[in-house]
């Protein structure tokens, strides 16, 4: 078992029935440790190569606040008398429609009675009334993304109309830019069993941080509320984002995602002086803590401007044309993109962000290496990490025994920060490279859909960009 400050870790198990998981609550010094192995499995999220977002404007493209809700019931459509596009002032260049937005035959994984609409610049009050107007819609909220050039409209079907009947009416309207439905992502998170932190060992986190621990990075992670006050994240978010609103509540899954990055008390973080911003987009008082497409992206905007250099997410839905141009985007900015790979099982299609081409997809493995079995495989997998039966932070101080590809990509996303303490001036596709080059094959030989390259391995990813040992890190830190 691992400890700090030369005192193992115990904990009394309380076990109950909540959200699939086993939670080890208040610590004990009686308990010595964990055993065994426990199964389940969660969904997934799959996205494709998107089309090129528009070229960044040459200036910051001024914000504007989210325009107030209608209250007047939608008027009859009128005919169209000026284009959006047209009279707004912008540098955004004006861009050729892109491929249908309508969701594909058979996904449902979106909200019902809401459409996304993007437009080039920032258009008058005036001319988003007109708008509405013309295709009897509500508006709910909009926002101005300086990461894409462009501004995003979240609104409401009042009167029962079908989602995709909605989309391919608004693509005949030239002002709009593009148009998709309102996706719902899930976290990436399993019923689990017990065991210990052996993702210490395993990624050879003692040895790498002799020469890193993340200072001064930043990683984003967008997921549910953290508990920013347990021991093992106290003093490590440096700031956070509440995109989804609802009640703000911390909540286990993305307090866990934090803590498998910096835990720095009685459990060992990936990169534990690296800086968390975060992102609730995904809101607990739902059923299963779902995020949706907009507040997604408003998430990936605030952590661009904010200096992210690593962005976390660990969870998993439909492909969606609109994020992966905010990834692309991104992705030019300099910011690594790192994702689970999902919990949907071998037969699944490739799920989203993880099957982006921008974004590193990672899977799961046990102590004995062998994959989760509820991983996702694909061409796309690039990695592999700890992520079943392992020990991590959950609200009000507690612990609990976590399983899914979700604290795999967490590790990784910890990885990365080391990396980029060392060499700061390294791209995502450098980070991308080192990660792959120094892991440890597994399964056939060569990379393949289910380990991509193999289980990570934080030292010598860190020591193939040479250096010494970090100033004020001995060689005794975080060892066993």
């Amino acid at each position: 078992m691992h400890y700090r400050s030369g005192r193992p870790i115990g904990f009394a198990v309380s076990v109950f029935a909540t959200a699939g998981m086993i939670v080890a609550t208040a610590p004990s010094a009686s308990a010595q440790g964990y055993g065994g192995y426990g199964g389940g499995y969660g969904g997934g999220y799959r996205v494709q190569s998107a089309p090129s977002n528009p070229t960044p404007p040459r200036k910051p493209v001024r914000t504007v606040k989210p325009i107030e809700d209608a209250q007047a019931k939608p008027a009859r459509p009128e005919p169209v008398t000026r284009s959006i596009s047209k009279s707004t002032k912008s540098d955004a260049p004006q861009t050729a429609r892109r491929e249908s937005g309508e969701a594909p035959a058979g996904e449902r994984r979106f909200n019902s009675n809401e459409v996304i609409i993007e437009v080039v610049g920032t258009p008058t009050q005036q001319q988003v009334e007109a708008l509405a107007r013309r295709h009897g819609l509500n508006r709910e909220e909009s926002q101005s993304f300086e990461i894409s050039g462009t501004t995003m409209f979240r609104w409401t079907i009042p009167d029962g109309r079908n989602v995709n009947t909605v989309i391919r009416r608004l693509e005949t309207d030239s002002s709009i830019l593009s148009v998709q439905p309102n996706y719902r992502y899930t976290l990436q998170q399993s019923r689990t069993g017990e065991g210990i932190q052996y993702a210490v060992e395993k990624l050879k986190l003692p040895r790498a941080h002799e020469l890193a621990q993340g200072e001064r990075v930043l990683v984003a992670v967008i997921d549910s509320g953290i508990d920013a006050k347990h021991p093992e994240i106290a003093g490590m978010v440096a700031d956070s984002f509440d995109p989804a609103g609802g009640s703000g509540n911390a909540h286990s899954h993305g307090t866990s995602i934090a803590g498998a990055i910096v835990a720095h008390s009685r459990l060992t973080g990936v990169a534990p002086r690296a800086r968390i911003l975060g992102v609730r987009a995904f809101d607990p008082d739902s059923a299963n803590a779902e995020g949706t497409t907009f507040n997604i992206l408003k998430g990936l905007e605030w952590a661009a401007k904010n200096g992210a250099r690593v962005i976390n997410m660990s969870f998993a839905g439909p492909r969606d044309p609109v994020i992966g141009r905010a990834l692309a985007a991104a992705n030019k900015k300099g910011i690594v993109l790192i994702a689970a790979a999902g919990n949907a099982g071998p037969k699944s299609p490739p799920l989203y962000p993880a099957a982006d081409l921008n974004v590193i997809a990672v899977t799961a493995i046990d102590t004995q290496d062998n994959l989760f079995p509820m991983s996702n495989r694909g061409n796309h997998v690039a990695i592999a990490a700890p992520g079943v039966d392992v020990i991590l932070p959950t609200p009000g101080g507690s612990y609990q025994m976590a399983t899914g590809t979700s604290f795999a990509a967490a590790y990784i996303s910890g990885i990365a920060a080391l990396l980029l303490e060392r060499e700061p001036g390294l791209s995502p596709d450098a980070v991308r490279g080192v990660l792959l080059r120094t892991a440890h094959d597994l399964g056939p030989k060569g990379r393949d859909k289910d380990f991509g390259a193999g289980l990570a391995d934080a030292f010598e990813a860190v020591t193939s960009l040479g250096g010494k040992p970090a100033d004020g890190l001995s060689a005794s830190t975080n060892q066993q």
